[in-house]
This record gives C-alpha cells, sequence and structure tokens, in this order.
C-alpha cells in the first residue's frame, strides 16, 4: 500500500523535503513506518522520542494500522456555570495581521463580567540575538481541526460564555501578534484559567512551527513536549 507522508517545521529542513510516498505492506502501523523512515533516514533517529503522528489529521499511537491513501503527517514539537449558555466557539488560521482590539470589542456582551485576552506578540530578541522577523507554519487542516477541539473542551472544563481563537501564519514583523485568544465570562476566575489553560494546550498540541530569523542565520524555535496521550514515545508507564 502507499501511504502520502508530510513533514513540518526542522524536520522538512533536516530530511530536505516536505513531502514523501511510503511504500509499505498491507496491516503496516505508525510505527513500522517510523521504522521505515529511520533505516532510510538515519538523521531523523536522534528526534524520534520527541515526535508525534497524525493519520488523517488525527494524532494517533504508534500501534494504529495505516490504510491505503492515508495522509500521516510526521510532527515535531509545536511553537509551545452551571445555568450559562453554551459558549459560542470560534477559531481561526489567518496569514494577515490580527486586529486585537476589534476582536475583543466585538465578543463582548452585557451579561459578561470579565473578557480575558492573551495576545502573543513577536519580540525583537531571543537566545541572546537580535531577531528580524519570525515564520510561522502550520499543517493546516490539522491545525484547523486541533483549534476547534481546543475551544470545545475549554467550553466544556471552563463556565465561560465565549471563545475565539486566532492563529497567525507566515511572516510575522516584530511587534505584531502571532496568536490571540479572548475569553468571556461572567466571572474572572473562569475566564483567566479558560485562557491559561488554552494558550497551554496549544502550544503542546496544535500542529504550528516557529521560525526565528535573525541576522547571521534561522533556526526552528524548540517546541514544548507532546502530551504522552499523543507522543511517538511517551514516558514509560504512560499511553502505549
Amino acid at each position: 500500500m502507499r501511504v502520502r507522508v508530510l513533514f513540518f517545521g526542522m524536520l522538512k529542513d533536516l530530511l530536505g523535503q516536505s513531502t514523501d510516498v511510503a511504500e509499505l505492506p498491507a496491516g503496516a502501523t505508525v510505527a513500522d513506518l517510523l521504522n521505515h523512515y529511520v533505516a532510510a533516514m538515519p538523521r531523523l533517529a536522534p528526534y524520534l522520542s520527541s515526535l508525534a503522528v497524525s493519520v488523517n489529521q488525527d494524532y494517533s499511537p504508534r500501534h494504529v494500522v495505516l490504510n491505503d491513501n492515508d495522509e500521516v503527517g510526521i510532527l515535531p514539537p509545536v511553537s509551545g456555570g452551571a445555568g450559562e449558555a453554551a459558549p459560542v466557539r470560534r477559531t481561526w488560521l489567518v496569514r494577515s495581521v490580527i486586529d486585537s482590539a476589534a476582536i475583543v470589542e466585538r465578543i463582548k456582551q452585557p451579561a459578561d463580567g470579565a473578557v480575558v485576552v492573551f495576545d502573543g506578540i513577536v519580540r525583537d530578541n531571543s537566545r541572546g540575538r537580535r531577531t528580524l522577523y519570525l515564520d510561522y507554519e502550520g499543517y493546516e487542516a490539522m491545525a484547523e481541526r486541533e483549534l476547534e477541539k481546543l475551544a470545545t473542551d475549554a467550553g466544556a472544563r471552563f463556565p465561560v460564555r465565549d471563545i475565539v481563537i486566532v492563529h497567525r501564519l507566515g511572516k510575522l514583523e516584530i511587534g505584531e501578534s502571532s496568536v490571540l485568544i479572548v475569553v468571556a465570562s461572567a466571572h474572572r476566575g473562569a475566564a483567566f484559567d479558560a485562557c491559561r489553560w488554552i494558550i497551554d494546550t496549544l502550544k503542546k498540541t496544535v500542529p504550528i512551527w516557529k521560525k526565528e530569523h535573525f541576522a547571521d542565520g534561522a533556526v526552528w524555535a524548540d517546541g514544548e513536549p507532546f502530551p504522552p496521550e499523543v507522543a511517538v514515545n511517551p514516558p514509560t508507564g504512560q499511553g502505549k
């Protein structure tokens, strides 16, 4: 059987390609696919413990059996109350400037006691060097689905009215917003808790990667470890 394989972030640079087609025997698993690539591309081996894999845009453990024409993503770590109405969940990936003030203004409603905002900004320094600009790339179809899941999960976990998540892709200049999270709620505690949980989880699960550009070169930013339930090699005693 044949499966289409996608590489992202630093893996794309490391392997010199963003896509490939793998020929595998019937019944092959995610683990078999990884072993296939480690054998063909030994330079991938040191990164194996930090990777995750998606099959048809859903995170998948090693034991999942692949099918002909599946789309498999090999992913490096990603660039890091009762009685109330169910929240409206809105998520976007964009390539234009995020108008943070306008989005915050639109989300407000008379019933809200708090609107909590996380506005991730491109800073002018990193790794002890002056940053010129950033490039964000994503596995876009999967990233959109993961953002939607994130908003849905946050709405189920926290008693909030409305959630907006916007993430920008492409080239970002210093001072521009890379990610905006806005949470509206009757009470500030729930809004703060939801906003913090969303950004912390987003940095671990949404397949978006950041490349930092300096005067003397560029480097992919280190990602946070995947959660055990999606990591290819979870910590001992967790996952399969």
